[in-house]
Formats: structure tokens, C-alpha cells, sequence
């Protein structure tokens, strides 16, 4: 029971005790905080019952006052950019964004402050932070060249709860992608473990023993040297999409890493995040977005439909 509050000092009265400290304050600190980021408080000393330190195993007992002292989130050596960045949904706990392409997802060498992580520091005001840092939660990743559908923490307690979703396999991503060819049969599933290519740090590959890795697709138009394909990665390797449909001879269009082909109607590989299906964290209920193809990727789909060539 939370019987005052001030700034940012909580202070609670057990009533039924004989669970942990840091199990029992999961269960009844507000919002936002997750249980690991509990438990960090709670060794930092940031946590007292009866006026002293205490460990996160801590056995609760009826009557016990504790002290919960939430400091602010600490800055992160990031700058703030106002990019452009089209946010679809945003509440207390989530952001779902339509990543343009050639925008990085985090900052790394050559790309410092034009990133989505970027954007986002200079779009979204209310961010509590993940693990205590003033940033956005990242649930999964982009390439910097595929356009599309993210899903965004904005607390650790949201960031567990969909990060839990993506292990269960129960957050859903439907790509659209071009692909050299048309693949036969037209509907199937590439069950290949993938891991870095022993050849070529830079790249993923199917390597026996590497991680897990399972995609469905089915082609929704063939195009004769060409086919637009839906895409639908069960799990989530990095460069996933990009490997398992070069590895059954059928690599995406414009990808300059793992298809030696070239063509001159695309600067980057065809890969668009259409589809993001979630329960959201804190309701459960189930979401459903949807993000058109960009205009970029438009005029290819035009281009063949008039009957040129890539």
C-alpha cells in the first residue's frame, strides 16, 4: 500500500508479507520501473526498510516501512537532432515509428548524431529511461537501408514486456521484399542456422551451428526476372531477410551485400518493414500497424509493372 509520496521519494507499509524485496516492490512501485532496474536501486542503496540499507532478498514483513528514492534518469552522450521521423503511435509506454531509409537505428562510426535514437531524444519529452539512462528502448533493429516499422520502449518495464514477446516469438514482422527470380515453391520456409560468414566479418551467412533461424515467405507477384515477396522472419538474426532469401538463390534487389546483381532503378535493397503485430505491454491488447511502401521503392513496383527492366 503507497501511503506518500514526494518528488521522487516513495514511501510504502507492507501489509501481507514473506516474498523478496525486490519481488515485492515489482509488484507494487508504479509503472516504469522493471524488476532488474529495482533491483539496482535497491543495491545502490537507493532502497531502506526501517530507516536502513537493504538487499535485494530481503524477506518483506507485515509492518515493514520502506524508502524508495527513484533518481532522475542520467544523461547519455547523445544529441538531441530534430530529424525528420514519422511517429505512428505514442502513449506513456510505446512508440511505433516509420524509419525512413539510409537512417541508422543507433549512433557507430560515420553516423554520430543523425540517427533514429537521434530523432527520437529530439521528438519524445516524456522518456522515463531504460536502465536508468535518459534514452529510448530499442525492441529490435532496422539495417540502415531498410524502411519501415520499429517498435519503441519508453520505460524498462515496457522494454522486458515486449523484449519477452520477441523471445516467445509472439511480436509479429511482415516485410515486403524484391528478390532476384521468382522462388518456387511460391510459398515456404527457410529453417537455416545463421552466424558471421567465416570468409567475410562484414557478413552474416548460413553456417552449421549458428543460431536458429526461421523465415516464411510467399510470393504476391512475380514480375519474370523479379518477384515481389512477403517476408515473415519467426525469429530475428541480424541481416535475417537479406541471408535466407540469398540462400535459396533468390537475393533482394538492390542489396549490395549479399547480391552480386546490380540495377539502376534503386540505391539501396528492397526491404520494407510493412507489418508490426504486438500486444502492448501494459493493456495486452493487440496492435496492429501497417506502413505503405516508401516512394522510393513505389516506383520500382511502377517501373515493372510497365514492363522495364531492373
Amino acid at each position: 500500500m503507497l501511503v506518500a509520496s514526494a518528488s521522487q521519494e516513495l514511501v510504502f507499509v507492507v501489509e501481507v508479507g514473506g516474498i523478496r524485496l525486490d519481488r515485492w516492490l515489482a509488484q507494487h512501485a508504479p509503472g516504469g520501473l522493471s524488476r532488474s532496474r529495482l533491483q539496482a536501486l535497491i543495491t545502490q542503496g537507493y532502497v531502506q526498510v526501517n530507516g536502513q540499507p537493504a538487499e535485494p532478498a530481503y524477506k518483506v514483513r507485515p509492518g515493514d516501512r520502506i524508502v524508495l528514492t527513484v533518481p532522475p534518469p542520467e544523461p547519455v552522450a547523445l544529441v538531441p537532432r530534430p530529424l525528420p521521423l514519422r511517429i505512428l503511435y505514442e502513449d506513456a509506454d510505446i512508440l511505433v515509428v516509420d524509419k525512413p531509409p539510409g537512417m541508422p537505428v543507433h549512433p557507430g562510426p560515420g553516423h554520430a548524431q543523425d540517427t533514429l535514437v537521434n530523432a527520437l531524444l529530439a521528438q519524445v519529452k516524456n522518456l522515463s529511461g531504460i536502465g536508468g539512462a535518459l534514452r529510448p528502448g530499442i525492441v529490435h533493429r532496422l539495417d540502415k537501408d531498410t524502411s519501415g516499422l520499429l517498435l519503441v520502449a519508453k520505460n524498462d518495464t515496457a522494454h522486458q514486456a515486449l523484449a519477452h514477446q520477441i523471445q516467445e516469438r509472439r511480436l509479429h514482422k511482415g516485410y515486403l521484399a524484391l528478390v532476384w527470380g521468382v522462388p518456387y515453391p511460391p510459398e515456404g520456409t527457410v529453417d537455416a542456422p545463421i552466424a558471421r560468414s567465416p570468409r567475410d566479418r562484414k557478413r552474416m551467412a548460413v553456417v552449421p551451428g549458428g543460431r536458429p533461424a526461421r523465415t516464411r515467405y510467399r510470393v504476391v507477384r512475380p514480375f519474370g526476372e523479379c518477384a515481389l515477396v512477403e517476408v515473415w522472419p519467426e525469429t530475428g538474426r541480424t541481416h535475417q531477410v537479406r541471408v535466407h532469401m540469398q540462400a535459396i538463390g533468390h537475393p533482394l534487389v538492390g542489396d549490395p551485400l549479399y547480391s552480386r546483381r546490380r540495377t539502376h532503378l534503386l540505391g539501396r535493397q528492397f526491404l520494407h518493414a510493412a507489418i508490426l503485430g504486438f500486444a502492448h505491454p501494459r493493456t495486452g491488447e493487440w496492435m496492429t500497424f501497417h506502413s505503405p511502401l516508401p516512394a522510393d521503392l513505389q516506383r520500382v513496383v511502377a517501373a515493372l509493372e510497365r514492363g522495364e527492366r531492373l
